[in-house]
């Protein structure tokens, strides 16, 4: 039967796909990382004072020991509530308002960043320099006021931190907060007062403890746990480079580029740091040895003159990976590459066809404020750009249906002798002009489209928890009473009384049992997905009984002949 033809062909390439590139994880090569010429700033920082003396920072100056605590600073916006720690002027803390953990706690929003020991995952920055004359992530700084909100009026808060020494260095770090946004700009400004020049480098990195893998049968695990949790890397030569947490554990990334970005990616949200463009960058990444990985980004070395200020610059991105917000960050330089930290919404290899996909969805999600209907109709259009390929694999279904009472004539002619019965079956289809694999190619065909819809449907953050219709209130979780999936379940059993069914009789009683085990595997999928199906099913019911009426001539089409072995089998 065309349709479960169809599914079957998608789950063994998908399972093949998994199995490959779990493989590939576990025992496949692993590229070198690109080594910079000179000493990783991870392990030796060096920097030069004011009379050309090299001056080192080790590790500790960068990745540390025990994360410490020290003042809080509780920022609100009317999209994030931060909490920011005076000891490194760390941020540890980001409550996304606008998304609810689950759908019936609206008051319990997702917490992205945490420091947490438990689930830790944090952003810092800081200088690499000489020792006391630049303040790193370990750094005491001081605030103004310990609570900040974003008023009803206003556009834009700012929130300053000052670290000063006794030698003169005034270092103001200010995040500049802005109404709807997620990302936060960082301003570093450095006031040199002392008696020489100040040289040192700028860093941004995130530090994250692994996420503990939950257990569980394939059934029973959520998108949310099949989707990829680390860390990427992105420049305009090696888009979007996942750094897993065991690619940090066996070997430190050292790598050199310009206009790049680096990110702690989850399902459905993120954290990047977006240093400013058309700089000089090297990126790396760090096993801690409390378990704790860290991913960021070193600037290059600035001088700041005796009397002189200068303001270093960076943006941090904490929230939902939501395709057109991400779009619209620009590189900070006019004519640079762009970011593509759309890239992070991970539609896998097939992206090329989940974008434009997705984008209809989109569409349609635009006149109906609906993302279910937006499935719907983005279902229909699909179906209608395939429709002619659709059409060539159900007529060929047809022509095999209609060859039912012969094929059962010749079985019974030939009894239990099998080589004959496939050689006069053979001589059939060519008389008959009936190509028996003629409804494979536009499956084939059609495959990637559907695949890019499953990534789509799992992955889009814009789906999660929105609401269908009825008990359908989160397109990104199973149906809560298995309605969509039963549903499912009987299309496909109305399709196989449309198909022609296989001869051997063990084979065709296997059949019978296919919507029942279907049923069962679409159960835990996201209701989006089944929903999708169900709508796809309908739509091929419609066409499929339009054509086999049209190739067989009759009204009849729900026949016991369709099944039947006799050779009177299918006459109306």
């Amino acid at each position: 039967m065309d349709n479960l033809r169809f599914v079957l062909i998608v789950l063994f390439a998908y399972l093949s796909y998994e199995i490959w590139n779990q493989w590939q994880i576990d025992y496949g090569p692993k590229p070198p990382a690109p080594v910079v010429a000179g000493q990783n700033p991870i392990d030796v920082a060096a920097t030069t004072n004011a009379q050309g003396t090299p001056v080192t920072a080790n590790a500790s100056a960068i990745v540390g020991e025990a994360l410490k605590e020290g003042q809080r600073i509780t920022v609100t916006t009317d999209v994030m509530k931060v909490v920011i720690d005076a000891t490194g002027g760390d941020i540890r803390e980001v409550d996304l308002l606008g998304y609810p953990k689950e759908k019936d706690k609206p008051l319990d929003p997702v917490r992205l960043l945490d420091d947490n020991p438990q689930q830790l995952f944090i952003s810092q920055s800081g200088f690499i320099g000489e020792p006391d004359m630049a303040p790193n992530h370990h750094s005491v700084w001081k605030a103004e006021q310990t609570e900040y909100k974003l008023g009803d009026r206003q556009e834009e808060l700012r929130v300053p931190l000052t670290w000063i020494n006794d030698k003169g260095v005034t270092v103001t770090k200010t995040y500049v907060f802005k109404k709807g946004s997620y990302l936060i700009d960082m301003e570093q400004q450095v006031a040199n007062q002392s008696p020489s020049s100040w040289v040192a480098r700028q860093y941004t990195q995130l530090q994250r403890k692994q996420p503990e893998k939950k257990t569980g049968s394939a059934f029973s695990a959520s998108s949310a746990d099949r989707a990829y949790v680390g860390g990427v890397v992105h420049t305009p030569e090696n888009k979007y480079e996942k750094i897993t947490f065991d690619d940090m554990k066996e070997k430190d990334l050292s790598q050199d580029g310009k206009n790049g970005w680096v990110a702690m990616i989850q399902h459905y949200f993120m954290a990047a740091w977006i240093p400013p463009a058309q700089e000089d960058l090297h990126f790396y990444t760090k096993s801690l040895d409390n378990q704790h990985y860290v991913i960021g980004v070193v600037e290059p070395s600035t001088e700041v003159a005796q009397g002189q200020s200068s303001v270093f610059k960076s943006r941090l991105y904490t929230g939902p990976k939501l395709q057109r917000v991400l779009e619209d960050i620009k590189p900070t330089v006019e004519g640079s590459p762009p970011l593509d930290l759309q890239l992070t919404e991970d539609f896998g290899k097939l992206t090329i066809f989940a974008q434009p996909v997705f984008w209809l969805i989109e569409q349609f999600y635009k006149i109906f404020n609906n993302w279910g209907w937006g499935i719907v109709f983005a279902t229909i259009v699909i179906k209608a750009l395939f429709y002619k390929l659709s059409e060539s694999s159900y007529r060929s279904m047809a022509n095999m249906r209609k060859l039912q009472p012969k094929l059962a004539a010749l079985k019974e002619q030939h009894g239990e002798n099998k080589q004959a019965f496939n050689q006069a079956m053979m001589d059939l289809y060519r008389k008959e002009k009936v190509n028996p694999l003629g409804g494979c190619l536009p499956i084939l065909v059609q495959m990637p489209v559907f695949i890019a819809l499953y990534w789509v449907l799992s992955e889009a953050v814009e789906l999660r928890q929105a609401p269908f219709i009825w008990w359908i209130q989160d397109l990104s979780a199973r149906d809560p009473y298995f309605i969509l999936p039963l549903i499912y379940g009987v299309s496909m059993f109305i399709q196989q009384q449309l198909n022609p069914q296989p001869q051997d009789p063990i084979q065709a009683q296997v059949m019978k049992w296919f919507p029942v085990m279907f049923t069962f595997f679409f159960a835990f999928f996201p209701s989006g997905l089944v929903l999708y199906w169900v709508v796809n099913n309908i739509l091929s019911i419609i066409q499929q009984a339009y054509i086999t009426k049209q190739v067989e001539g009759r009204s009849a089409l729900f026949v016991k002949g369709g099944t039947s072995s006799g050779p009177g089998a299918g006459k109306a």
